[in-house]
């Protein structure tokens, strides 16, 4: 856990100027965002940051409503500036790039203990938007949470969300499935992720001039049993199996690549226990080009027919596993928490059917392998299940590397007996459950004991889990 400062740092729609535009003016937009949905703080006085996407063009201030759980203000936290009908104000000058507040923890947060603080943003004065997280949660106690309930809120059928867990605090990150497309690896090497959960694909061109016109390939659409693993990221995980090569020092080794932006969840709602995850319309074709620039990456990208191109700086950071940018608004955005803040991600996934062959799956899990979180699955015996399984019965060599060991294996498209709504053939695995050891060394069990809404609708789920100690 941090003794000292502690930073809810992110990105947060960081804009750059594509290079035949203008510069920004004073007056552009300043988004901002908690990045973290929670943190176990220290003792005593903490520093919290909210982050600007752009330097302030005057003074102004942040409005943050406050929620405590089992603590009250005066007696057990106070803040700076001072709370008032649990309202802060948090006041920022002209050209500054955060606004913070103190966080002062009066006492010692008890295990087990629900003792926190949400914080909520409210309001932003001048020209500016809230975006990401809006809120963020500050746990008294600084130790790993003892288990609780939980639901994902994913969004239905068409699972339009991707909700990302962090078992130690109990928190949840929720961003929409849509809001980026590519992702810059914030480790040692210079690689770049698809968002497999839209079915993107990308293919390298035979030159590296990106002004030249491209057409679309129909072998890079992926469907159930359709596609060219070389075209996808390795679903296992590993940051060297992506499907766009690793960026060389030498430019003219980085060549131009078709990419396939897949398809999002559809407009209307399916059938009672069918899925529509990415049912909407093929969101289109583009080209990039990724080189170094420094110690970050330099992104040149346009439409297939466009003979110019846009270009944006992207910043690595190692705080986070990636750094993401989407077409849409020409920005990175904040989706990630930091690497060792979240465990599991609720998501749809692109993986494979035998040893090459993708395939689409909704209600999908993943383990943060690249943030240090591991997982294995166990299924019930005659003496061990759930509820009797301690940290003795833990095989850490069952803790693989592989991102999808928790993956579809908790649910069923085929009809099942045991199912929470048997008139529904997608239902929950109820014979299993999951040991998950996150970057801090803490293990949990964990079980999903939710798949669908009281209706049968896909896209509830529903889990529970406890600390192994």
């Amino acid at each position: 856990m941090k003794k000292f400062f502690l930073f809810l740092l992110g990105f947060v729609l960081l804009a750059f100027t594509a290079c035949n535009n203008d510069d920004d003016s004073n007056n552009t937009p300043i988004s901002v965002s908690f990045a973290n949905p929670s943190q176990n703080i220290p003792e005593g006085a903490t520093t919290v940051q909210i982050l600007f996407s752009n330097a302030a063009s005057g003074a102004g201030s942040v409005t943050l409503s406050l929620n405590p759980n089992a603590v009250s203000y005066g007696t057990d936290f106070t803040t700076l500036p001072a709370s008032s009908n649990n309202v802060i104000v948090v006041p920022f000058e002209a050209g500054a790039k955060f606004a913070s507040f103190t966080f002062n923890k009066i006492i010692e947060g008890v295990q087990g203990e629900p003792q926190r603080v949400i914080f909520t943003i409210t309001d932003v004065s001048l020209n500016a938007t809230i975006a990401g997280n809006k809120t963020t949660q500050l746990n008294f106690s600084e130790t790993a949470s003892l288990g609780t309930a939980l639901a994902a809120l994913t969004g239905g059928a068409t699972q339009p969300n991707q909700v990302y867990v962090d078992l130690s605090s109990g928190g949840l990150a929720t961003v929409p499935r849509v809001s980026w497309d590519l992702g810059f690896y914030g480790g040692d090497e210079f690689r770049i992720v698809l968002n497999s959960s839209l079915k993107m694909a990308a293919k390298a061109l035979n030159t590296t001039d990106i002004d030249l016109v491209a057409s679309e390939d129909s072998s890079l659409n992926i469907g159930q049993g359709q596609g060219n693993l070389a075209y996808i990221d390795n679903p296992v995980g590993n940051i060297d199996g992506t499907a766009i090569a690793a960026v060389s020092d030498n430019d003219a080794n980085n060549k131009v690549y078709l990419v396939n932006l897949g398809n999002g969840p559809a407009a209307t709602q399916p059938a009672v226990g069918s899925e529509g995850s990415a049912g909407g319309a093929h969101r289109g074709w583009k080209k990039i080009r990724i080189l170094k620039s420094g110690s970050d990456y330099k992104l040149q990208y346009a439409d297939i027919n466009a003979t110019t191109h846009q270009e944006v700086t992207i910043t690595k950071n190692n705080a986070y596993n990636f750094t993401f940018f989407s077409f849409t608004t020409n920005n990175t955005v904040n989706v990630e928490p930091q690497k060792v803040s979240w465990d599991i991600n609720f998501t749809t996934f692109t993986n494979v059917v035998g040893p090459t062959t993708p395939y689409y799956f909704a209600d999908f899990i993943v383990t943060n392998t690249k943030g240090g979180a591991h997982s294995y699955q166990v299924l019930n015996s005659a003496t061990v299940n759930y509820d009797n399984f301690t940290l003795a019965n833990v095989n850490e060599s069952l803790l693989t590397e592989d991102q999808r060991n928790i993956g579809s294996n908790w649910r069923t498209t085929t009809a099942n007996p045991d199912a929470e709504v048997p008139t529904s053939a997608f239902s929950l695995f109820t014979n299993r459950f999951y040991v998950i050891k996150d970057p801090a060394g803490n293990v949990y069990k964990l079980k999903l004991t939710g798949a669908t809404s009281e209706s049968g609708e896909r896209g509830y789920p529903k889990f529970q889990y406890a600390l192994l100690q």
